[in-house]
């Protein structure tokens, strides 16, 4: 149990930080989630939007510092993708590098 006033404040301020970024990283989950149920549908003209949004909140999260940015910059990369990996494997394109993500 912390002691002195500086460490109580500093347990205080950790819950409200552990709050915010759990809220903020399950927001993020349930938008990851409505993605990959539009790419799941083969719908890519509501993928693209889609794509836009889960990327914009993304870089929302990482700029509060509830992501690291390099984790970030791993979700967007492979969120791409994972679409163009999908438009490959409707337009016929195989033996495409990005069929494998």
């Amino acid at each position: 149990m912390a002691h002195s006033l500086s460490a109580k404040k500093r347990i205080r301020q950790n819950i409200k930080s552990r709050a915010r970024n759990r809220a903020r990283k399950a927001v993020l989950k349930d938008d990851l989630k409505s993605f990959a149920a539009v790419l799941a549908s083969g719908d890519f003209k509501k993928a693209e939007p889609e794509l836009s949004k889960v990327v914009s909140r993304i870089n929302r999260v990482a700029s509060k510092g509830s992501l690291h940015k390099n984790t970030a910059a791993r979700k967007r990369s492979r969120l791409a993708l994972r679409l163009n990996a999908m438009r490959a494997a409707k337009s016929g394109g195989a033996g495409t590098s990005a069929a494998k993500a």
